[in-house]
């Protein structure tokens, strides 16, 4: 059954409409949906319920609230994807699956080395179009939430907001190279419920020192493995690895 995304909240004694232009251009014009179908509707409160659709209209779709669905699709943490501008398909393709993965958000960020660049006319443009990929990912994936997305132009400004985070992690290069296995297995061991997590990563031609050396006493450098993985392949190992050890392990 199709999911979809509403913007309000499952209260009770509510009238329920979905607004947005391509949900409704897709129960209506390709699912094809009449009215007394049924779909499944995640609420704003990560709430999710099979509805039946009341009216179908230009400019909404009205759904009524039938059975609630017992379920938690999200990730214990929630894991912040904060990488180089890389190539606009492999970054693309990147988000789709993190979304999948269970990323929370995602910070795409001008580095030293990008060999992408964004000026700022187009930053609104790329917004719109990678925030319709992860939304399209989170309803395929089950999600329980939209992760949203940011740009900033450099990694600078990253580092004005690290106080948010609890654990700030730099997947870097030369710690991999450099033999280092267990930083990560620890610090995910050690990731409670709830754990607000940044991890940092570079673009194609990986992080600069002077970027590296930013967050030389504010985050964890760790290595993801003996083998060198691409920019858009990096992110996955993370939540993977992280998902592993919350989901299935517990």
């Amino acid at each position: 059954m199709q999911r979809y995304f509403i913007n309000q909240n499952a209260d009770e004694n509510q009238r329920f409409f979905i607004e947005d232009k391509g949900d409704i251009h897709h129960i209506a014009n390709v699912m094809r949906h009449q009215e007394g179908n049924h779909i499944i509707v995640t609420f704003n409160n990560q709430s999710a319920y099979t509805c039946k659709i009341i009216a179908i209209n230009i400019d909404s779709i009205e759904v009524e609230r039938v059975e609630k669905l017992n379920i938690d699709t999200e990730l214990p943490q929630k894991i912040t994807i904060c990488s180089g501008l890389i190539k606009a398909d492999k970054y693309e393709w990147m988000l789709q699956k993190a979304t999948e993965l269970g990323a929370n958000d995602f910070i795409a960020v001008g580095m030293q080395r990008s060999v992408v660049k964004l000026t700022d006319n187009k930053v609104d443009k790329k917004l719109e179009r990678w925030q319709k990929i992860i939304k399209e990912a989170a309803e395929q994936s089950y999600r329980l939430v939209i992760p949203e997305i940011q740009y900033k132009s450099n990694l600078k400004l990253i580092y004005d907001i690290i106080n948010e985070y609890d654990y700030v992690l730099i997947a870097y290069e030369d710690a991999a190279k450099d033999g280092e296995v267990s930083n990560f297995k620890k610090l995910v061991q050690n990731f409670e419920s709830g754990d607000r997590v940044l991890v940092i990563f570079g673009p194609e031609g990986g992080l600069s020192t002077e970027e590296v050396q930013l967050f030389d006493t504010n985050a964890s450098q760790i290595g993801l493995g003996p083998r060198i993985l691409r920019a858009e392949t990096a992110p996955l190992y993370v939540l993977s690895a992280v998902s592993y050890q919350k989901d299935l392990l517990g």
